[in-house]
């Protein structure tokens, strides 16, 4: 199988498993699913944050989901420097960019020289990722670097795509926490895939050390304290087993996180355009945002969107408020489809 018709299967899987469509095809697929209809809070225009705002908050920082990048790719990387440039340039405090997964297209050697030679040609805040189901994609190509199904995992490791990953960002486990400005930033990443865990196929599987992890760190942690959870694959929902395409251990992180008023969650994977009339953000007990893609932004209503769209989060963390706003790196706009600001529940009356 070549390239162009694995990406062509891959994709398809993709839009079957998590609902890429939009408009009547995404409410039909949300029915068959059982998922219930959600709408999204009206959004004025979006406006610039203003240089006070910037003053007050406490923590800020970018979130890039799904860059992909290769050298088999430009567009990825055309992509990934119109994100870094907009976030280093566009005026407003930035303490840290976080990667959420799929930061590379096949987690290769020379997918990662390529990043680091992006990421060198900027003065960056800290950067920080978690693993996507794509820094494992390497199992699919044979050694003449074409995609080879029945050859998967040709003589690879998920253990190797583990380790070149935790090399590059100097992590000693593929799992950690930052903490800026009095908020703490759990990432959590994937620790299997198709060599250790076929039978997650592309679901996101935690191993019980990371879920250990987890709940640790959540119990030092203030129960009214903002906390930010980083992943990958979207969380199943509510009351539904986690499989392909999604956390398979998702209904024991929503237990985890049930105690604590202030939880964001920031998920990557379905590369959905914020413009698309999908729900991007969800209130559960949590606060759950689904982010969009830097590196192919998809929306079936435009063709080739991902050409044309590159997106991802603004994050401003206030004493008594968060405030989350989509930004198109292309067009250096903020998107009013994409603009939430979210009081903190301080048990004040």
């Amino acid at each position: 199988m070549n390239r162009r018709s694995f990406l062509k299967w891959m994709t398809a899987f993709i839009a079957l498993a998590v609902g890429a469509g939009t408009g009547t095809a995404i409410s039909a697929w949300r029915r068959s699913s059982g998922i219930p209809e959600v709408v999204e809070p009206a959004v004025a225009k979006a406006e610039s944050p203003s240089s006070s705002e910037d003053g007050k908050a406490l923590a800020s920082f970018a979130i890039l989901s799904d860059m992909h990048v290769t050298p088999d790719d430009p567009l990825t990387i055309q992509h990934a420097k119109s994100a870094l440039t907009d976030v280093t340039t566009f005026g407003h405090s930035v303490d840290a960019i976080f990667f959420t997964g799929d930061v590379t297209d096949y987690g290769r050697e020379r997918d990662y020289k390529e990043l680091r030679k992006l990421m060198q040609g900027y003065k960056l805040p800290p950067v920080h990722a978690n693993m996507g189901n794509h820094e494992y994609y390497d199992l699919w190509l044979d050694a003449e670097g074409s995609f080879n199904r029945e050859g998967m995992p040709n003589g690879k490791t998920d253990s190797m795509a583990r380790s070149r990953f935790m090399k590059f960002f100097g992590y000693k486990q593929p799992y950690n926490r930052m903490d800026i400005g009095g908020a703490a930033v759990l990432l959590l990443s994937q620790e299997g895939y198709m060599q250790e865990k076929p039978e997650a196929g592309e679901g996101a599987w935690y191993t019980d050390a990371q879920m250990e992890w987890l709940k640790t760190q959540l119990a030092g942690l203030e129960k009214s304290a903002p906390i930010f959870i980083m992943i990958h694959q979207p969380l199943p929902m509510k009351g539904r087993t986690g499989g392909n395409h999604q956390i398979v251990r998702g209904e024991e992180i929503r237990e985890l996180v049930k105690p604590y008023k202030n939880v964001f969650v920031f998920c990557g994977h379905r590369h959905q355009d914020f413009q698309n009339g999908a729900a991007h953000y969800l209130q559960e007990p949590f606060h759950y945002f689904h982010n969009s893609s830097v590196g192919r932004t998809l929306n079936k209503s435009i063709p080739q969107v991902n050409k044309i769209k590159t997106q991802g989060l603004y994050i401003q963390v206030f004493a008594d408020k968060v405030v989350v706003r989509g930004r198109d790196y292309g067009t250096k706009q903020w998107l009013a489809e994409a603009d939430w600001t979210i009081p903190l529940d301080t048990g004040k009356v």
